[in-house]
């Protein structure tokens, strides 16, 4: 997998969302890169890492990263990449120092007991149209990532900028990518984890929203919840001084 080296400092792993690639998190490298040595990864079949032919799995991810990174890292993950990042906590907590969950949660879709969750049937509409229109069904994505913010042509703008400025991700392996969105449930992991966690949410987000990530912090150990009032599912974009100040405060206070 494509993995880049930046800045100095205690380590810090940057994990990308659906359809998108580390290059994404250009504002927030640019405000952390002199305190954390950070270490952009690229998901399997996603941007720099689409011909490492890597099957787009929880466990193979999560497992590559872990291989790629130093023990000990905090780790943050935005939406799919903090389901890589929680099932890496949950699985070698002694590999990771802490965890930060940007509009993320355990569970993306709806369910009798996680009324907080999307619609199952917008992921699974998201795939079926992939083969039919395929950059129509991206932009999409890409304006419901977008929606809520207050800044919302900005951060379309900046997302519509980065989507394919590493090539385009193979059909396959967004399908994939969406079918993890729409059936993984890592609730049952959150009392377990042995680490802090920050949660990290989006007022406006309209793909997962605060109050899912904040009944998620409620079942982890030693959480903390923090919203960007303003912000949407990709407030690091348009907010980014208020994202990083949330992670370096949060840093500050966890075990070195």
């Amino acid at each position: 997998m494509f993995h880049e080296v930046r800045g100095q400092g205690p380590a810090l792993v940057l994990l990308h969302g659906w359809a998108m690639h580390s290059g994404i998190f250009a504002p927030l490298v640019e405000r952390l890169a002199a305190d954390f040595t950070v270490h952009l990864i690229d998901l399997p079949g996603h941007g720099r890492s689409a011909g490492a032919g890597l099957p787009l799995t929880l466990e193979n991810a999560a497992a590559q990263v872990l291989a790629a990174v130093p023990e000990r890292a905090l780790w943050l993950g935005w939406s799919l990449g903090g389901l890589v990042a929680l099932q890496a906590a949950a699985t070698q907590p002694a590999q990771v120092r802490a965890l930060v969950m940007l509009a993320a949660g355990p569970r993306f879709v709806s369910g009798h007991d996680w009324p907080q969750g999307m619609d199952a049937s917008v992921f699974r509409d998201f795939a079926q149209a992939l083969g039919n229109d395929y950059p129509g069904t991206l932009d999409r994505f890409l304006m419901l990532e977008a929606q809520g913010s207050d800044r919302v042509r900005e951060e379309l703008r900046l997302l519509r900028g980065e989507v394919f400025a590493h090539g385009e991700p193979a059909a396959d392996v967004l399908r994939d990518g969406l079918g993890l969105l729409e059936n993984t449930d890592l609730r049952g992991a959150l009392p377990t984890l042995a680490m802090p966690s920050l949660w990290l949410a989006g007022h406006r987000d309209r793909l997962v929203s605060p109050d899912a990530m904040q009944a998620a912090a409620a079942l982890a150990p030693g959480a903390t919840f923090h919203c960007v009032q303003s912000g949407g599912h990709a407030p690091f974009l348009t907010h980014a001084d208020e994202v990083a100040g949330a992670v370096f405060g949060f840093a500050s206070t966890c075990p070195p």
